[in-house]
């Protein structure tokens, strides 16, 4: 290899170039249309343009990658994660067009990445599990057959996709028809498939996984757990290596069937296998049971480099060109890391989607931090694509230390301009539960933690700074800062935007922000009685009921899809709903009426 074109943006396009070159290649980027400027086309060597604004038209888009990679001279792809890393038609066509492909073989990837198979393959290796149908479900009776049997909560889960994506928890018979259809239709959106099957749901998990590298001489070799019990909506926030108050036995049993696993498959890269551990009670060990296999590099991998010393990109690099691993067992992990992921998201506004300017970014140095990022003030986060910003990883020799040093960095760390998930990562530093002072019987984190015990004792608080918050922005878009010189010493002021501008051009008309602007701003912040509203912009993926339907108060009447993620819109009061003229498809934006319920 000696050109790689990384099919894929934002911060793990920044992560892999920076590895690529360290270890002698030649890094090329492709970019949608608002990417033009982004940090990873600027770090590349070379870059190309994908014409287009949404995933479909771009980072999904095969043919186009395709003709990328010829146009841009380069002999290998490496799909990073999301998009198209878990397709394994796109690997097969890499491979035709005789490039060298950077992750598992097509065939590993459709027998893992197909949640049925990898079931099966894991029964094989005697791994732990759960009860699970065999195979896709093609509707809502089949799964109120499977509940009939093993009773509630289950999971319906995309069979073809990974990272929460087409991922739904049943815990009322009733939520059945409207999760399987949910979950299809996320499903087909990020993975072009929408088949789906159950299993039980363990009720109060905590979720570790662990890391593999597996090269092409057969080697597998298990580099470190991690704990991402810390979710929302199934998506990960924090991430912690090794994972903590693990047995020895439970860890023991993770490496081996892990290690198993991928060894029956054939892996050749690098992956995660995923696993649920429910709590245990008194001397009983919580059960262990197998999730599922992600064919591609994970988004949390920066805690288990942290931890073990290995360059996971650098490794990738090394499996495709066919030389072996350089590790001859599983490392011992050294110190303690974890990661918090930075989203443009409202905690306050159950982490809805915030795309917009960073004005600032402002990132904490010291010892033991890293940040991974590919977003700099001045930057627009785009409501098409993920709403993460950057990875802050904080590590120490311990957990205590690093516990220490991330209160401290969030403390520090500095994002302007839109709202992001800051305040929850502070507040989850000063959780009893996740902090854990009196060992593992504390330790009390599990995948629904934040929608239940954390939003019950931080959700008052932390609406309350997001408030301030709000209300500070609102209060600098009204206001701008400027610099003058006073008597020969320069002199910076805070001055109405409507001025600024009149200073500025000589008319409060033009280019700039005038008080017609705030006029506007204020009406649609006034929705009218009964209006409903989406909080946020996105596209309209369906409603939920007919026009001139009768609702009542909390009814659900839409669904709402911003940065991969649906969000239902619900009645604010009783009474008839009328539609606005919006088909499925529809580009909204934050604040704009769905409808009126008279």
């Amino acid at each position: 290899m000696k050109r790689i074109l990384i099919a894929n943006r934002g911060e793990i396009a920044v992560r892999i170039i920076r590895s690529a070159r360290e270890s002698g290649y030649s890094a090329a980027a492709v970019y949608a249309d608002q990417d033009a400027d982004s940090l990873h086309v600027q770090l590349a060597d070379a870059a190309v343009a994908l014409h287009g604004t949404t995933p479909a038209q771009t980072y999904l888009d095969q043919q186009k990658l395709l003709a990328a990679a010829r146009e841009l001279d380069a002999d290998a792809i490496h799909p990073g994660y999301g998009f198209l890393s878990e397709n394994a038609d796109f690997a097969r066509a890499v491979i035709a067009a005789g490039l060298t492909w950077i992750g598992p073989k097509p065939e590993t990837i459709e027998a893992l990445g197909n949640k049925v198979t990898a079931r099966a393959l894991a029964v094989k290796v005697g791994a732990p599990l759960v009860p699970g149908t065999d195979g896709p479900v093609s509707g809502g009776e089949e799964i109120r057959e499977f509940v009939a049997e093993h009773g509630l909560p289950v999971a319906i889960k995309a069979a073809h996709g990974g990272g929460g994506r087409g991922m739904r928890i049943v815990r009322e018979e009733s939520e059945i028809d409207e999760a399987f259809a949910s979950a299809v239709r996320e499903a087909e959106s990020a993975f072009g498939r929408g088949e789906c099957f159950v299993e039980r749901f363990l009720d109060r998990p905590r979720h570790v996984e662990a890391q593999v590298l597996a090269d092409a001489q057969g080697n597998v070799v298990v580099v470190g757990t991690r704990d991402c019990s810390l979710q929302r909506r199934n998506q990960k926030l924090v991430e912690e290596a090794p994972a903590p108050f693990l047995s020895e036995d439970q860890r023991a049993d993770i490496h081996r069937s892990a290690r198993a696993i991928c060894a029956e498959a054939g892996y050749l890269g690098a992956g995660t296998v995923e696993y649920l551990l429910s709590p245990g009670q008194g001397e009983t060990p919580g059960l262990l049971s197998f999730l599922e296999v992600n064919t591609r590099l994970q988004v949390e991998h920066p805690v288990t480099e942290e931890t073990s010393g290995v360059d996971l990109v650098a490794e990738q690099l090394r499996i495709a060109e066919g030389q072996p691993l350089r590790l001859p067992q599983d490392p011992q992990p050294r110190g303690h890391s974890i990661e918090f992921r930075l989203n443009a998201e409202e905690p306050a506004q159950g982490f809805l989607p915030t795309p917009g300017p960073v004005t600032l970014f402002a990132p904490p140095t010291g010892p033991g931090i890293r940040v991974d990022t590919g977003v700099r003030s001045g930057d627009e986060i785009s409501g098409a694509f993920d709403s993460m910003l950057a990875k802050l990883v904080v590590t120490g020799p311990d957990r205590d230390t690093t516990l220490r040093r991330a209160r401290m960095a969030l403390a520090e760390m500095r994002i302007e301009g839109l709202p992001t998930v800051l305040p929850f990562h502070r507040q989850v530093l000063e959780a009893g539960d996740f902090l854990a002072a009196d060992g593992a019987d504390s330790f009390r984190v599990h995948t629904r933690w934040i929608e239940t015990e954390f939003e019950e004792a931080y959700g008052e608080s932390m609406v309350d700074s997001e408030h301030l918050a709000a209300a500070l922005r609102h209060r600098e878009q009204r206001m701008r800062r400027t610099t003058v010189e006073i008597d020969g010493r320069a002199v910076s002021l805070g001055l109405p935007a409507a001025l600024l501008n009149l200073l500025g051009n000589g008319s409060g008309a033009g280019t700039g922000h005038d008080a017609s602007d705030d006029a506007a701003d204020d009406a649609a912040a006034e929705a009218a009685p009964g209006a409903v509203v989406t909080k946020l912009a996105g596209s309209l993926v369906n409603f939920a009921v007919e026009d001139g339907a009768e609702v009542s108060a909390g009814d659900p009447v839409a669904v709402v899809e911003a940065m991969k993620m649906e969000s239902t819109v619900a009645a604010p009061r009783g009474g008839r709903f009328r539609r606005e003229d919006l088909a499925p498809g529809a580009a909204l934006r934050a604040g704009q009426a769905l409808g009126t319920i008279e």
